[in-house]
């Protein structure tokens, strides 16, 4: 079955399992329900052809276009400040001139030789980027759910070093200092010859599906977010080397955040083995080559942690504000023109006035030194994101925040107007 939407052009269509499905049948015999899979698509340039068992799944097509012309028909070159690579290459360096203000943190990237990093092979590019959803294979990470028997909710005030009373001013001055330096470019989708913000979008989504799929934290996926951005601030990328930039990215935050991370072999299974496991552990060295191995960043998470923590709120107060937060990190433009800690304060705002028809507190006013008059500008934006989240093809944050753990947050309505003048 065939169905095509006019306005997306996007298209479903059927194509083959893999041969896990026939370990599928006996573990339905035996009436065991598998855990669901999240894949986010079969990106064919590398190569990686999937083994068939004779039953189907759903494919969703979209984004086609020219893979293998760098830069694509009918964009235009990067500026002479860019580096133009050969075809053949799936990633490119940025040379930009210095400019004031710059708050880019890649080093080294004059002297860095990509084909020393990472191999492209770009034999069997093919013109159409497929993106696939499927739940029903059974991942080979089994995971033990007595390890997350204490809920991360439970656990964020409990143990979080950035909320220690006694030096709460000093650490949030330190974060405030430290956010400067890893912001990404502000405008670097710009650059971008192959990419847009709409697949920036969708890989964003796929990463909130993967998490909750692998039950990892919030700041799991902050993390992956902000190497993303630093990355594709310092590098160009085709599109079919996107979702391994952010497999690599969050296969990284992982490692950072969790105490039990996914394994390798689990995110190349993710990617229905779009990708071979060198071809990720090479983009995770070029990754952390890129950000000069600075992984340590202040996100939007942990400032809204403070807040809440410096601010007494109710449950369903300060789950809402996770969810606007959460909101922030599908699009590039405009938020990241915000620092992570104004992301915050107006996320808190938008929460607080929602459910207590109130909005910044004198005691965060004097905490944080952001008046309600510099937050309006980023609440703005947080507030009409919210009124359209519902008619956005991505739901994968409405629907974790669905959840009952959350109170359903993200079914509650925010006010049609805020009365900001």
């Amino acid at each position: 079955m065939h169905l095509s939407s006019s306005k997306s052009g996007v298209v479903l269509a059927p194509v083959s399992r893999g041969p896990d499905a026939c370990q599928m049948i006996t573990r339905a015999q035996l009436g065991q329900d598998p855990p669901q899979r999240t894949v986010l698509g079969v990106l064919t340039e590398n190569g990686q052809y999937r083994r068939t068992c004779g039953q189907g799944i759903t494919a969703l097509r979209c984004f086609s276009g020219s893979e293998n012309v760098f830069p694509p028909a009918g964009k235009k070159a990067l500026s002479a400040s860019g580096v133009q690579g050969p075809a053949k290459q799936g990633f490119d360096m940025y040379v930009d001139e210095p400019e004031q203000g710059d708050r880019d943190n890649c080093t080294g990237r004059e002297g860095m030789a990509f084909e020393d990093a990472y191999e492209v092979d770009t034999r069997t590019l093919k013109s159409d980027l497929h993106f696939l959803l499927d739940f029903n294979r059974v991942s080979p990470m089994l995971v033990d759910s007595s390890l997350y028997s204490q809920s991360e909710d439970a656990s964020d005030f409990g143990t979080d070093v950035i909320n220690v009373t006694e030096y709460a001013e000093e650490i949030h001055q330190y974060l405030r200092e430290a956010e400067i330096r890893h912001m990404p470019k502000v405008h670097y989708m710009r650059k971008q010859p192959d990419i847009t913000e709409g697949m920036r979008t969708i890989l964003v989504d796929w990463l909130v599906e993967v998490g909750e799929e692998y039950k990892l934290r919030a700041e799991t996926l902050y993390l992956a977010v902000n190497f993303l951005d630093r990355f594709l601030s310092c590098m160009s990328v085709l599109r079919g080397k996107l979702q391994l930039v952010g497999t690599a990215a969050l296969l990284l935050a992982s490692k950072y955040e969790e105490i039990y991370p996914p394994g390798v072999d689990e995110f190349v299974f993710i990617t229905d083995d779009t990708y071979t496991k060198q071809q990720l552990l090479r983009m995770e060295h070029l990754l952390l080559k890129v950000l000069a191995f600075d992984l340590t960043v202040p996100t939007t998470n942990q400032f809204l942690l403070q807040y809440l923590r410096r601010q007494g709120v109710c449950v369903r107060t300060e789950n809402l504000a996770k969810y606007v937060a959460e909101l922030s990190l599908l699009e590039a433009d405009p938020f990241l023109k915000y620092l992570p800690s104004l992301i915050a304060a107006a996320a808190y705002c938008l929460a607080n006035y929602t459910v207590n028809r109130y909005f910044w507190p004198e005691t965060l006013a004097t905490f944080t030194g952001y008046s309600l008059r510099e937050i309006v500008p980023c609440l703005s934006e947080l507030h009409k994101v919210c009124l359209g989240i519902p008619h956005r093809p991505q739901q994968a944050i409405r629907e974790k925040y669905k959840a009952s753990k959350y109170m359903h947050v993200s079914l509650v309505e925010p006010p049609a107007v805020l009365p900001l003048r």
